[in-house]
């Protein structure tokens, strides 16, 4: 299912550091949302610190990011405290809207099958459109592809 040329299923979730971030309140940002299934992991942190590296290119580009995972908002403030994060951290802890994006999948490792959040990433232009889908990313030079894509749009 992808969600290209459709208009971004909006949400609002609790966010490190308090409060809350609704998606249709950041416009008429870009916003650049990705979906990673764990903080602190190898993977999710070189994610994470990627986008930190890159948010004043990210926001020269008139693009805000947002993680979304189903781990807790205070996890989320431990997760950016520990590895000095700079970008929003949204908790789906029921998983709602990994659902609504088709991110909660089915996966298997070492045989053994299980539900998970896929690994995923969403380009919404400033009038709440899907314009790219990365999906199943693997985490090397996705941050530069994810760059290159808002810088263009």
């Amino acid at each position: 299912m992808s969600l290209e040329g459709k208009t971004a299923p909006d949400f609002t979730l609790p966010r490190n550091g308090g409060g809350d971030v609704t998606l249709s309140a950041l416009r008429p940002s870009k916003v650049v949302l990705y979906f990673y299934p764990k903080d602190d992991t190898s993977g999710c942190t070189k994610e994470a610190i990627g986008f930190t590296e890159a948010k004043a290119a990210f926001k020269a580009a008139g693009a805000v990011v947002v993680g979304i995972s189903k781990d807790s908002a205070a996890k989320h403030d431990k997760f950016i405290a520990k590895h000095d994060l700079d970008v929003i951290l949204a908790s789906d802890a029921d998983g709602d809207v990994c659902e609504t994006y088709g991110t909660w999948v089915e996966k298997q490792m070492y045989g053994k099958k299980y539900m998970g959040v896929e690994r995923a990433t969403y380009l919404i232009d400033g009038a709440g459109t899907v314009v790219r889908e990365w999906r199943k990313v693997k985490v090397p030079g996705h941050v530069d592809t994810v760059l290159a894509a808002a810088q263009e749009s």
